[in-house]
């Protein structure tokens, strides 16, 4: 499998990366090791396998859903660390 540098290149620029001539080289010999393997499971007969949802074969584990009563508001505030009127109290994430 031949990949070129200009390959190389083509894909750092999708990814928005900037590689030297020495990392251009490793990803170089990454991306056709890579390559190889997909080859060797394009041979896999896959006529009669069923697409999987889950690797495991596993059923809902979640717990009933039923209705219980609510933690009350002033419960919920108390656990918190800080608060403002009757509303949770965080640090700013936007400008």
């Amino acid at each position: 499998m031949s990949i070129s540098s200009k390959d190389i290149e083509y894909v750092a620029s999708l990814s928005k990366f900037e590689l030297s001539d020495e990392e251009k080289k490793i990803f170089a010999s990454q991306l056709r090791e890579v390559l190889l393997y997909i080859e060797k499971l394009n041979m896999l007969d896959t006529e009669n396998i069923a697409p999987l949802i889950h690797p495991f074969n596993i059923t809902n584990i979640f717990r009933e859903d039923k209705l219980e009563e609510s933690i009350r508001r002033e419960k919920a505030l108390s656990l918190a660390p800080a608060t403002e009127g009757f509303f949770f109290k965080v640090p700013k994430v936007l400008e």
